[in-house]
């Protein structure tokens, strides 16, 4: 969880753009399913990490 409000503030943009590509309605709030939430958020981790990594996986095979 971002920990400052300037994070949250930064990371807003990603989680909006991340959710409107998957269908997910964030007004939805206390509806969102644990799935929802969990593939935002995973996608978020996901671009954050090719952002730093300057690659664009597609998946991980163990």
């Amino acid at each position: 969880m971002a920990k400052s409000s300037s994070t949250k503030r930064a990371l807003e943009p990603l989680k909006n753009s991340i959710a409107s590509s998957l269908n997910v309605n964030l007004s939805d709030g206390p509806n969102l399913t644990t799935a929802q939430v969990g593939h935002v958020g995973g996608q978020m981790v996901k671009k954050m990490i090719d952002s730093y990594t300057g690659s664009s996986s597609t998946s991980f095979r163990g």
